[in-house]
Order: structure tokens, then C-alpha cells, then sequence
């Protein structure tokens, strides 16, 4: 059998990645419209810059990770020391040759996280699951140690912090929270475009056939050393870019510790809850995990009359997020996006079946 003939084994057939796919244009263009028209106008800087940015990149962040352990297989836990790599080499781009244009600083920026990333990857022609994960952990914390180590990469900066620069795109300003979330919705935008038509194609069938089966994949002709390792680099450009955004058009300000493990976790737990190889599925991971800890403070502030306190609210969404964790593993592996679709399937067929 060729490479050209290759197909999916039968449970992706209907994988939820066709919920991004042409099966439904116009509600994609029209969401597109609402989110490039409608809440610009609409949204209130608290949303904007508290809410919908942030969301944004951690959509960004979980499909990069999405395309590493969703559709390849390989597990990763450092996420976010590739995203720390991104944010510090758009920094220092951006600083020390200022006539960069800021989109070509971001690309370069995860373009230095892509060659990282090619690198950590190098150990996955050789080892894979648990102890692959443990090399990408070690990965993060030796990331995180040489931001914080040398001064080079925050400019010796006495804080230890990086600050984003004068947002500038051909000579109109970024620093509002509307361009910077239309900016930022832009680049997630073209990403996931790209990142859709990637899967689709002849490189995302092969990352499929090698989660499934890796040697089954070679045996078929498949390089699966050369495509592990690609995707480990397109993983981290990701990755890199969602960095740069996490830091420069959300926090404003960031150091290491802002791409601590516990940004890695958060970010694995986006696409276990939304729905491991799909691209709907890290929008829907994201928009929980962002939405859930507001409507906690609102129960416990406003239904409960304040009866909750802050840390006690924390708690409690350290609770939900690791219960939902097993919940998903163990019953729906396929996270939101696969009870979305399930519902939606149901409801084709109301009241005959539900």
C-alpha cells in the first residue's frame, strides 16, 4: 500500500475534527463576522483584556500541543517553556533591532520555539510515552531555568521581567485592547486555518497513522522518525507564538515564571477537556477553562452572597478541573467536542430519538 492510499482507520472517519471542516462554512463565517465586527464594538475593555485575549491564546496554545499529542501521540509537558522561548526571542528581536516589523519579530519568534522544540524532539525516535514526557519536562524546567538565569535575555532588567515594547503595526498603534484583540484574533485565525488544512493533509494523515501505530506506519513506508521530530517543530512554533501574545498583548509584562509547569498543565488540561485531535476542541477546552474560574466568583460572590472566599474558590476549581480530568479520560477520552457532536446528533432526530 502507498503513502497515496493510505486511509484512516475507521473510528477518525468521523473524527471532531470535521467540526472545523467544510461540513460548516457559514456558521464559521458567521462567527468569524460577529467576532471581528460585532465585539470589537460591543466589548468592553474587561472583556477584552481580562476574558477574550487571553482565551485566544490559550486556544493558540492547545492546538499546538493538540498537534503534538492529539494527531502525533507524542506526550509533552513542557508547553510552556516553548512558549517562554517565543516570548523572550519576540522580546529581544523587537529590542535590539527595532526596525523589525512586529509580525515578522512573532514569526521569528516562533521560529526560534520551532527549532528548540526540533531539538527535544530528537529523543522521540527512541523513546516515547511516560519517558517521553519526562524528557519534555525536563525540557520545561531547564527552559525556565535559563530565562530567569541570565539577565541577556530580560535586558538586565533588575526585576527580572520583560515588558512588551511599543506595539506598532505599519504605523498604527496596538496598545488599545480593541487592536489588540483584533490583532491577536487575526493571528489565531490565519493559524487555525492553516493548522486545519495541515491535518488534512498528506502530513496530517501521516502524524494519524503514526499515533495510531507507529510501526504500522513504517512498515507502510512512513519516516516516522522525520515526522515525529516535525511535529515536535510545528508543535512548538505554535507554541512560541502563543507565547509572545501570552506575554506582550495580555500581561503586558512577563518573566519566566509567568511559563512555569503549572501553565504546561493548564494548557494539557485544555485539550483532555475539549477533545484530544480536534481543532474545535482546544476553542472549547479554552473557553472552559477561562470561563469556569468567573462563573465561581460569581456563584460565590453574588448567589452565595460572598459566603465563599477567594481561596476557598480556587480550591474548588482545582477540584472540578481534576475531576473533570479522570471523568474525561475514562468516559469520554474525546473531551467536549465529542458530547457537543453527540447532542447535536441527537437533536437531528428529535423528538424521534433523544
Amino acid at each position: 500500500m502507498s503513502l497515496h492510499t493510505y486511509t484512516l482507520p475507521a473510528p477518525f472517519d468521523n473524527a471532531p475534527v470535521h467540526l472545523v471542516g467544510s461540513r460548516a462554512p457559514w456558521p464559521l463565517l458567521v462567527l468569524l463576522m460577529i467576532a471581528f465586527g460585532v465585539v470589537p464594538l460591543l466589548g468592553s475593555d474587561y472583556w477584552l483584556n481580562a476574558i477574550l485575549i487571553p482565551f485566544l491564546v490559550l486556544s493558540l496554545a492547545g492546538l499546538g500541543l493538540n498537534l503534538l499529542t492529539g494527531y502525533t501521540g507524542q506526550t509533552s509537558v513542557g508547553s510552556a517553556g516553548f512558549m517562554a522561548v517565543g516570548a523572550f526571542a519576540t522580546y529581544n528581536l523587537l529590542l535590539r533591532v527595532p526596525v523589525l516589523p512586529l509580525p515578522v519579530a512573532l514569526i521569528l519568534g516562533g521560529l526560534f520555539a520551532a527549532a528548540v522544540g526540533w531539538v527535544v524532539g530528537i529523543p522521540s525516535s527512541r523513546i516515547k510515552g511516560f519517558y517521553l514526557m519526562v524528557t519534555t519536562l525536563a525540557a520545561q524546567f531547564f527552559l525556565e531555568w535559563i530565562f530567569s538565569k541570565f539577565p541577556w535575555f530580560y535586558n538586565n532588567a533588575s526585576s527580572g521581567t520583560i515588558s512588551a515594547p511599543n506595539l506598532v503595526l505599519f504605523g498604527h498603534d496596538l496598545n488599545t485592547p480593541t487592536h489588540r484583540y483584533l490583532f491577536t484574533l487575526s493571528v489565531v485565525t490565519l493559524l487555525t486555518w492553516v493548522a486545519v488544512n495541515l491535518v488534512k493533509s498528506q502530513i496530517g494523515r501521516n502524524w494519524m497513522a503514526i499515533r495510531d501505530m507507529d510501526t504500522a506506519a513504517a512498515v507502510i513506508g512512513i519516516p516516522v522518525d522525520r515526522y515525529k521530530r516535525q511535529a515536535f517543530t510545528v508543535s512548538s512554533f505554535y507554541l512560541g507564538i502563543a507565547g509572545a501574545l501570552w506575554a506582550f498583548f495580555y500581561l503586558g509584562t512577563a518573566s519566566a515564571s509567568s511559563f512555569d509547569i503549572n501553565r504546561s498543565f493548564q494548557i494539557l488540561f485544555i485539550i483532555i477537556i475539549g477533545g484530544m485531535g480536534s481543532i474545535a476542541g482546544n476553542f472549547i477546552g479554552a473557553a472552559f477553562i477561562s470561563l469556569l474560574p468567573i462563573l465561581l466568583s460569581f456563584a460565590g460572590q453574588v448567589l452565595l452572597g460572598g459566603a465563599i472566599d477567594t481561596g476557598q474558590i480556587q480550591n474548588l476549581q482545582k477540584i472540578i478541573f481534576g475531576t473533570l480530568i479522570i471523568w474525561f479520560l475514562i468516559k469520554e477520552p474525546d473531551g467536549l467536542v465529542r458530547l457537543i457532536l453527540n447532542l447535536r446528533e441527537r437533536l437531528s432526530v428529535w423528538p424521534l430519538r433523544f
